[in-house]
């Protein structure tokens, strides 16, 4: 669970009250369970925050310290801890007069500030939406300019009643934006008290009314579809027409090259024909203008935990399958229907069945189960609902593996996971799975002892140890063998591991290069800050050497012919270019990656008669760039239309909408001067 903001306010505004002073207390809810709190305590004109959630064995766990001013402002603000994966925090602000200063982890900060604005903070708990929220409401458009960067925007919705302890409320939704690509939800009481923040997943609420939970999360996933929904509206073309895209060039998969410049026409959800440039149009057609670019077949993100905010950012980044390896499963089911049903835009779904064992770390995912006989009841729970793959995770007993594996076998589906706490890759890969997950957890066990504990961020810590590990030594190469003789694959999902080994305070990561300048100001300085702990000596070079060694692993198992699934575990979308990107460092060349982007990972997943490649008959399911990502993989980031089942969208339209800024014009239209005649 991430929540980054906490807000100061710079401004020559009407006093605002002191915050109440007995404070208040806040309970953190995930998957139905409580993970953690917020408490706030105030004695005088300085609030205390504590804030600490824990989730699946990690959470930020936080304290700041907030002196309000004269005028109700905060004068001071000082936020230290440890973020979600143990990287650091020490960031301040402080406001001396029209001066304000801070340190984050990009660096340092100042302005002269003239006229109101807002500090958004990097690290702060979710009580800081109060702040924000109390400031904004005094602005006569609920807007103000923010700093570092952007512009803050408060939207007000409807009123509800909640009833708890504390007896009956009445409270206010208002919607949160400029900060991140998509807003923050959250409930005012009639004081402007903050009451709850809330998601379709995670709700944090004032205590006494934990009661709440489920209805509000239930509120959060309608309200976020009415958004969806109304961008949907917005934004997806349905022509009602044959349409015809001129002068592109289709990758061919078998090839893995580009032909020669076609014309490629779509009608309903189908691609129609393919057809010589220079073949005459038909009455009633639309024609796009390819200006003689690249259409790619839609491409298949293997690891994701999809919601609607990504449904939509992979769409537009080409993606138009995700697998889902782990969910709230109602929600979920909604989503999928509702993206069947294009009341909103995202790519189709293939779903994993979560399985996790009962512990203290627990993720709290589809099924958390405390005996075997329960761990068989949800796989045949998701073998009656269709799901294609079992996704067993870290608490798992690992003596139960077997018997899941059986079962999720007899019922045609595949089984997936990571590797349970003190069992090893090689168990995992003897006792029946599919798939390995993570290229962490398929390399710790050469590295950790039999009793060491990778329920926590030990799993990822470990990796310090990587370096001195001969590859060529007899336990590497037995794993490696194993996983050739099973005909076993693999989900690396090495741009995590990029993101958590070379990540540092204040550097634009290696991952982000392209596309971070593109972001909100929340995002850019979010993906700025380290996740890792590198304070102690010699953790810097360790995790960077750690790194190169999971690549030359990837490397091997590609060699040796293991077959390797293109996922990310980081929202998708620009971050799955750059998870395609890295297979180049593993030997992979670029129309290699292609075809395993799109045409072989519809194969793997037995799509492959209608999606996966562009030709008369399938799935209208592909994307246009200006450039030959075949010789050049970076111009799959430039994209200027995404089709999906037929329906048309141009990110130049839809990225405003998330405050990103477009890489790509949306090519040129043209509507038929009369319609088609009527079949007869």
């Amino acid at each position: 669970m991430k929540h980054r903001l906490a807000f100061a306010v710079l401004c020559a505004l009407a006093p605002l009250p002191a915050v109440a002073a007995d404070g208040a207390r806040y309970t953190a809810i995930f998957g139905g369970k409580n993970v953690g709190h917020v408490f706030v305590t105030t004695k005088g004109d300085t609030s205390t925050i504590d804030y600490d959630v824990k989730n699946n064995g990690r959470g930020p766990t936080i304290a700041e310290t907030v002196t309000l001013g004269e005028d109700g402002l905060p004068q001071a603000w000082a936020i230290k801890g440890t973020t979600t994966f143990g990287s650091k925090v020490d960031e301040r602000f402080e406001r001396s007069g029209a001066n304000a200063s801070w340190v984050d982890s990009t660096g340092k900060g100042t302005a002269k500030v003239d006229a109101p604005a807002i500090y958004v903070s990097q690290s702060g708990s979710p009580w800081s939406d109060e702040v924000y929220a109390r400031a904004l409401l005094k602005r006569h458009d609920l807007s103000m300019p923010a700093l570092p960067g952007g512009t803050l925007r408060l939207e007000k919705g409807a009123t509800l009643d909640v009833d708890g302890k504390g007896g009956k409320l009445q409270v206010m939704r208002y919607d949160l934006s400029g900060i991140d690509t998509q807003p923050e939800t959250m409930l005012l009481d009639a004081d402007n008290r903050l009451f709850a923040a809330v998601s379709p997943s995670f709700i944090l609420v004032r205590e006494g009314y934990e009661g709440e939970e489920v209805r509000l999360r239930k509120l959060a996933a309608d309200w976020t579809t009415e958004r969806y929904a109304t961008i949907q509206r917005e934004i997806a073309h349905s022509y009602g027409a044959p349409v015809r895209i001129r002068n592109v060039r289709v990758f061919d998969p078998v090839t893995s090259a580009l032909g020669d410049p076609v014309a490629v026409l779509v009608n309903g959800r189908e691609i129609a024909a393919i057809e010589p440039l220079g073949s005459p149009a038909t009455p009633g057609e639309v024609t796009i203008d390819g200006g003689g670019g690249t259409l790619v077949a839609g491409m298949v993100e293997m690891h994701a935990h999809l919601g609607q905010n990504a449904a939509l950012l992979n769409l537009l980044a080409g993606i138009t399958t995700v697998r889902d390896m782990g969910n709230d499963n109602a929600v979920l089911d909604a989503l999928v229907q509702r993206i069947d049903k294009g009341e909103t835009a995202g790519p189709r779904v293939v779903r994993s069945g979560f399985i996790e064992g009962k512990s203290p770390f627990s993720a709290n995912n589809g099924f958390v189960v405390d005996s075997q006989d329960k761990a068989i009841d949800a796989v045949r729970w998701y073998g009656a609902r269709g799901y294609w793959q079992i996704k067993v995770y870290n608490s798992m007993n690992p003596a139960w593996v077997p018997a899941i594996v059986a079962e999720a076998h007899r019922l045609g589906m595949r089984v997936a996971g990571h590797v349970p706490a003190f069992a090893t890759a090689d168990q995992m890969i003897e006792a029946g799975y599919d798939e390995m997950t993570h290229i962490n957890q398929f390399a710790l066990g050469w590295v950790i002892g039999p009793g060491e504990d990778t329920r926590t961020l030990f799993r990822l810590t470990a990796l310090k140890r990587l370096p001195a590990l001969d590859l060529d030594s007899p336990k590497v190469q037995h794993t490696i063998d194993l996983m050739v003789k099973g005909h076993k694959a693999i989900d690396p999902t090495l741009g995590i591991h990029e993101m958590l080994l070379l990540n540092r305070d204040g550097q634009v990561p290696p991952g982000a290069v392209d596309y971070l300048g593109h972001l909100p100001v929340g995002a850019r300085r979010d993906a700025m800050k380290q996740l890792a702990d590198t304070s102690a000596p010699g953790d810097d070079e360790a995790y960077r050497g750690a790194f190169d060694k999971l690549v030359d692993v990837v490397r091997r198992l590609h060699e040796r012919g293991v077959f390797i699934v293109f996922g990310t575990d980081t929202g998708g979308s620009f971050t799955y270019h750059r998870e395609l990107e890295l297979y180049q460092k593993a030997g992979m060349s670029a129309p290699e990656i292609l075809k395993r982007a799109t045409f072989d990972s519809a194969q793997y997943l037995g799509q492959d008669q209608r999606t996966g490649s562009i030709a008369k008959g399938k799935l209208a399911d592909f994307f246009l760039v200006p450039g030959d990502p075949t010789k050049d993989l970076k111009a799959i980031k430039t994209i200027a239309m995404v089709v999906k089942d037929g329906t048309f969208y141009y990110p130049a339209e839809a990225y405003p909408k998330f405050g990103i800024e477009p890489f790509a014009p949306a090519p040129k239209v043209t509507l038929p001067a009369t319609p088609p005649p009527a079949a007869k």
